[in-house]
């Protein structure tokens, strides 16, 4: 208990310290806006592909209907956020996107989670373009293919730092509860799983919920970073994207997962310059780590605090 304790305090004075040196360096104009536009993409995609990474890496699901529940976060926030300009309605609009994003998963995941496989795959990105259609085809609510233009610029990078931090937190304790365990033998041998009396597709389906939640989270904070949602900003390229990023740190590392952000978020600004060879160093260097590292950066390997003090302690 004691040790428990030492460690999360530690943490918690790490989050504080990175927090508060990201102040300084934006007070100190170290970071321009530029720069601070780029912490915020990074941590949009931190919280998207945590998301993904535990259907995907840790439950064992192939699915491509992320960009979908992301949808549903922004035009969420787009349409309160234009009708109402202030933070509660932001906030209001982020919970029920996510409460929306929640539903529509469940209802989804209950007959398509019992697919294995490229047939979940494809059903979750037939999923995923019904939302986006939908979207499209939906009126005035959400005009159409010509999107939400104009909105207040809601999120700021203390806005996504935060739902970084809480949105990891809650998906690092997740696996750490009993439904996560269970979550993890599905992943490593359903049929083994099931024979000790675990509920393989029930587990499955609340890994995808939870997903599915943290995309519209992302989503909508997405909405209040870039000022406008467009239909086709949501296609099947956008969870390609988060699923790169996934894959590039490790199916089944958390900390993969952040590294991979971080890492491709920088390589994507210094190659701002270089547009016209731009997708081919980046297409490279993803070859590179597929031949060199195919389990991703980290592999399955996660930073753990607890271990480091106690080799410390125990030296």
């Amino acid at each position: 208990m004691k040790q428990n304790l030492k460690v999360n305090l530690v943490w918690l004075g790490l989050l504080v310290a990175g927090f508060a040196l990201i102040q300084v360096l934006v007070a100190a104009g170290v970071l321009n806006l530029f720069y601070i536009q780029i912490l915020e993409q990074i941590g949009i995609n931190i919280i998207l592909a945590v998301g993904l990474n535990l259907i995907v890496g840790f439950s064992g699901q192939f699915s491509l209907g992320h960009a979908g529940f992301m949808a549903i976060g922004a035009y969420s926030a787009a349409i309160l956020g234009s009708k109402s300009p202030t933070y509660g309605a932001f906030f209001g609009a982020m919970v029920l996107g996510a409460l929306i994003a929640g539903i529509v998963a469940l209802i989804v995941g209950v007959p398509t989670l019992r697919l294995k496989g490229d047939y979940l795959a494809i059903a979750t990105l037939g999923v995923s373009e019904i939302i986006r259609i939908l979207i499209v085809n939906g009126g005035t609510l959400t005009n159409g293919a010509a999107g939400i233009l104009g909105l207040p610029a809601f999120t700021t990078w203390q806005l996504v730092y935060l739902f970084v931090v809480i949105t990891t937190i809650f998906t690092i304790n997740f696996l750490r509860s009993p439904i996560g365990r269970s979550t993890l033998s599905v992943r490593e041998d359903e049929i083994a799983a099931e024979s000790v009396g675990i509920n393989t597709t029930k587990v499955k389906v609340i890994a995808f919920v939870f997903g599915a939640i943290t995309a519209a989270i992302a989503g909508s904070l997405q909405a209040g970073f870039i000022g406008s949602v467009v239909p086709k900003d949501y296609s099947f390229t956008n969870t390609i994207n988060v699923l790169i990023i996934v894959v590039f740190g490790g199916l089944g590392s958390m900390s993969g997962t952040v590294v991979a952000a971080i890492v491709l978020g920088i390589l994507n600004m210094v190659l701002q310059d270089f547009s016209s060879v731009r997708m081919i160093i980046y297409s490279l260097a993803l070859i590179l780590v597929m031949i060199f590292r195919p389990g991703g950066l980290l592999g399955t390997w996660e930073f753990s605090l607890k271990k480091l003090l106690s080799k410390k302690e125990a030296n």
